[in-house]
């Protein structure tokens, strides 16, 4: 339910998550889908009605006007009624909140709380925000029209993974919203958000797009896709599954999160770009649920350490990290510590850009990834798979290297002081426990030290260094003496905590 109650913590997550989507056939608003599965087209929305020309404040204002007119009877109110579900709730107490509906009491007598939606379809198609509605009684949803008629409505089919819903209502002729386009986009636009905050029906702020592309790790799915636009426009509890235009009268965004201290307008809110919608509704209306598909990745950003590691001259791209057992990139000959560059020739260099992009295909459908691997770049296409589960392959391509003279030579331990850690030899017991057969474990790490910084921890295990087998503390001293300051090594690291692998780069310090 969009509430004032927390509901996610504020994390900062290192590694991207596994993809997917529909396949979309326009982006224009009055959007026709080809869906993957036969059957009929849906078409969402209406048509534009605004054509901003506005060259003086007055006439801005003017513009302000027309659009919010044109706009706000395509907002609906949404009553959500749930009994029994508040119970764990909490007030809030860290930064980033879903908003609304507004629940009154935490106890399990029946609660009412109120959102926003946005009308698809003439026929009675609206979208709001999963958690808006995920948590309604059987019969417990009501929306209100902007001419006070009231409807129940049926809950059609929810995404968690990109926090969207679809209910219907029985009615026709209504007034469906211009769906736009929000790949364009750009920080400083002027934009509204049309919603029902607070109890108080049909209201209208202004504000500017402040960020695009935002991942605000607020969607509690392992498969959460967040590539929110961040605005100022004043948003609260309420406004949750309302809509976010542009000067055009388009919808660009559905408004569905807050960045605040109580659970109030503090200058940033964040929507769920229209173009997720199109795609997520138009499955969801056809088949009651999402027809994703995946590339079966796990990705992380990569800096300038990072890339130095990989030969790279500048930082760009994400670095596959890890791959799903018989999953679409590792059939397709994708490779752990491959860097993706785009994606059908679209750049990405963060991971929530791939994800969003993927988001709008269906299973099998192909895609072309543009690689970095090894100093050489290569092409390879991608046929879109069904999620198939959360376990990544766990393919350390240790070598394993029996260099029986190397590993008299080494020590059973080694401080690399530089670089503010200290690896030993693992023992017989360390290898079954972590599930390798060769590396060396972290035994000691410095306070803010380089490894520190990176995130190497006490008890990882070290497998690689600079794509080459670790199987002695020895082996590591060879992969970095002889290395310039500001020089860059990328180790490969079984995580002591979870016994996931991840490369991480380390530079010597200047």
């Amino acid at each position: 339910m969009l509430r004032k109650y927390l509901l996610a913590s504020v994390v900062l997550v290192a590694v991207g998550v596994i993809l997917g989507a529909v396949l979309v056939s326009s982006f224009n608003n009055g959007v026709t889908f080809g869906l993957a599965a036969g059957g009929g087209d849906v078409k969402l929305g209406g048509t534009t009605q605004i054509a901003s020309q506005s060259t003086s404040a007055k006439a801005l204002s003017q513009d302000f006007a027309m659009v919010a007119k044109a706009v706000t009877p395509s907002v609906v109110a949404i009553n959500v009624t749930t009994t029994g579900k508040e119970k764990q709730k909490k007030m809030p107490q860290d930064f980033f909140h879903f908003f609304g509906p507004d629940f009154k009491a935490p106890e399990p007598e029946p609660s009412e709380g109120s959102g926003s939606g946005i009308i698809l379809t003439a026929d009675g198609y609206i979208a709001t925000n999963n958690h808006v509605v995920e948590d309604a009684d059987d019969g417990g949803i009501e929306v209100v029209l902007h001419d006070k008629v009231r409807f129940k409505a049926k809950l059609i089919g929810t995404d968690p993974s990109t926090d969207l819903a679809v209910i219907k209502i029985d009615a026709k002729d209504l007034t469906a919203a211009a769906l736009g386009n929000s790949e364009t986009v750009q920080v400083g636009e002027w934009v509204l958000a049309i919603g029902n905050p607070l109890g108080l029906t049909s209201t209208v702020t202004a504000g500017i797009i402040s960020a695009i592309g935002r991942n605000i790790n607020i969607i509690q799915d392992s498969y959460g896709i967040e590539n929110f636009i961040q605005t100022d426009a004043a948003i609260n509890p309420g406004n949750s599954g309302g809509a976010l235009v542009n000067m055009n009268g388009e919808v660009i965004g559905i408004n569905a999160a807050i960045a605040t201290t109580n659970a109030r307008y503090q200058g940033y809110g964040f929507a769920v770009p229209v173009n997720l919608l199109k795609t997520v509704a138009a499955d969801i209306i056809k088949y009651g649920e999402v027809k994703r598909g995946y590339i079966g990745v796990q990705i992380s950003a990569i800096d300038q350490t990072t890339a130095s590691a990989l030969g790279m001259s500048e930082a760009k791209g994400v670095l596959v990290q890890a791959l799903v057992e018989d999953g679409a990139a590792s059939a397709a000959g994708i490779k752990e510590g491959d860097v993706i560059l785009s994606v059908d020739g679209k750049e990405v260099n963060k991971q929530n850009e791939l994800q969003s992009y993927i988001a709008t295909h269906h299973q099998g459908d192909q895609v072309t990834l543009k690689i970095f691997r090894e100093g050489k770049t290569l092409e390879k296409k991608v046929t879109l798979r069904p999620k198939s589960g959360d376990q990544l392959a766990a393919k350390d391509k240790d070598e394993k290297k029996e260099d029986s003279a190397l590993k008299e030579e080494s020590p059973k331990s080694l401080s690399f002081a530089d670089l503010g850690f200290t690896v030993r030899a693992l023992s017989a017991q360390e290898k079954k426990a972590m599930n390798v057969e060769t590396g060396v474990v972290v035994s000691e790490v410095k306070p803010f030290g380089e490894a520190n910084k990176r995130g190497i921890g006490r008890g990882d295990v070290v497998l690689e260094a600079d794509r080459k087998g670790v199987n002695a503390p020895g082996d590591l001293k060879k992969a970095i003496e002889g290395r310039k300051a500001g020089d860059s090594v990328l180790l490969r690291v079984r995580r002591s905590g979870d016994g996931s692998a991840a490369f991480i780069a380390v530079q010597i310090p200047r």
